[in-house]
């Protein structure tokens, strides 16, 4: 007899999170296996409080609205930041909702912090003889998941640093004066997606001037050292920092005091700011912040192709590891080759990813801690590649409507 399937997304949105979400329900409407598939609204916390839409009403036999759902970015199911905990009347309310929809599958898509909760969900499901197959989709623009070369969301976050890198070097290369412009990327303690400035340089154009990322102990010191030689060279110079960078006794440049998130995680914000008023204070040229914020985590229009199709395949491999009575897995890729680009997919332990963190390799910085190697130019050049056919309506990209995530619209219009 055939079961239900129910998905779920969680922790912060990507440009590509969706085409997963488009990848797993396209193939699970096409299996014998599975009836109805479900989406949870506002992930695990959805799931408790019973938030269930039908995703094969609204998806199933519609091509045009799986494709649109596919480029689209954020979280068409919404995200939510709860995190299990291993007290049995949670998972028991998690059953009684399994049991009323009749789920044979769950499935999430998410990040370290998500993949906990299926690392959870599997073992308690598993200790407890329940056949429900549980199995996690990654995504993070942060790039700092193990068990995968890099992680859907990623290369279309990257490709946006690039570009406004590349636009913020043309912007102030027309000037003569001495100017310093700060950009910050996100990144809490791995540095890839602020590495990923690099690739704005070409042939013309040498920005980013200096990159630092939280792998290696800051210096303000050495900071304002670096940026003096730069200015003596160029006209415009041009830094990109994680928002995570840390002194030598590893505190964050930018945090705010104790303040802490409900994992844990320090609240960062400012670096950029900070660094500003160092080079107002002790260089005295004019400066810029920048923080593209989260601007670099849902650009859909400037998404990379090789990510989109990426996410996409990961949330059929999900899916057919659900079928194959595969559970406590999470789909992942390995690189077979940088030229021609290619890379093969699977599946492995959940618990590899759950609460761990991939950081840069000291290898792929340079020795002063201020850029980045060739190694890491020829891992990430294939991230940014192609350019999807995003459709567009009035001049703007046609994305699928979230309207249906506004509760407070949704009580008010009962």
């Amino acid at each position: 007899m055939s079961k239900n399937m129910i998905i779920g997304q969680s922790g912060g949105p990507t440009a590509v999170i969706n085409s997963s979400l488009a990848g797993a329900i396209e193939y699970a409407f096409s299996s014998d296996k599975i009836d109805t598939v479900y989406g949870m609204i506002n992930g695990i916390q959805g799931l408790l409080e019973d938030n269930i839409i039908d995703l094969t009403k609204r998806f199933k036999g519609k091509p045009y609205d799986i494709n649109r759902l596919r480029l689209t970015p954020a979280m068409f199911l919404g995200s939510c930041r709860y995190k299990l905990g291993d007290d049995e009347e949670t998972f028991a309310e998690i059953i009684d909702v399994f049991n009323k929809y009749n789920i044979g599958y769950f499935l999430y898509i998410g990040g370290n912090d998500s993949m906990d909760t299926v690392d959870k969900l599997a073992k308690y499901t598993l200790s407890h003889n329940i056949d429900i197959k549980i199995v996690g989709v990654p995504k993070t623009i942060d790039n700092d998941l193990v068990g995968i070369d890099h992680s859907p969301g990623f290369g279309s976050a990257a490709k946006y640093i690039a570009l406004a890198v590349k636009n913020v070097a043309y912007d102030t290369s027309i000037y003569s004066i001495k100017s310093v412009h700060i950009i910050e990327a996100m990144g809490r303690n791995a540095g890839w997606l602020t590495a990923a400035s690099a690739l704005a340089r070409d042939g013309d154009s040498v920005a980013p001037h200096l990159i630092y990322l939280p792998e290696i102990p800051f210096s303000v010191d050495k900071f304002v050292d670096d940026v003096k030689n730069k200015l003596n060279e160029y006209n415009s110079v041009i830094v990109v920092v994680s928002e995570g960078i840390k002194d030598e006794n590893g505190n964050y440049i930018s945090a705010r005091g104790d303040n802490v998130d409900k994992f844990g995680h320090v609240m960062l914000s400012g670096t950029g700011a900070y660094l500003k008023s160092v080079v107002e204070e002790r260089i005295g040229c004019k400066v810029r912040a920048l923080e593209p914020s989260v601007l670099q985590r849902s650009a859909g229009h400037t998404a990379s192709m090789t990510d989109i199709t990426e996410a996409y395949n990961l949330g059929v491999i999900a899916v057919k590891a659900a079928l194959d009575g595969k559970t406590g897995v999470f789909s992942t890729l390995r690189r077979i080759s940088d030229l021609p680009y290619t890379v093969d997919y699977y599946t492995e332990q959940v618990s590899v990813v759950a609460n761990n963190e991939k950081l840069v390799p000291r290898s792929w910085i340079n020795e002063q801690g201020n850029d980045v190697t060739q190694e890491m130019i020829d891992y990430l050049s294939p991230l940014v590649k192609g350019v999807p056919q995003v459709p567009y309506r009035d001049g703007l990209p046609d994305y699928i409507g979230l309207s249906h995530l506004d509760i407070k619209k949704q009580k008010y219009s009962d």
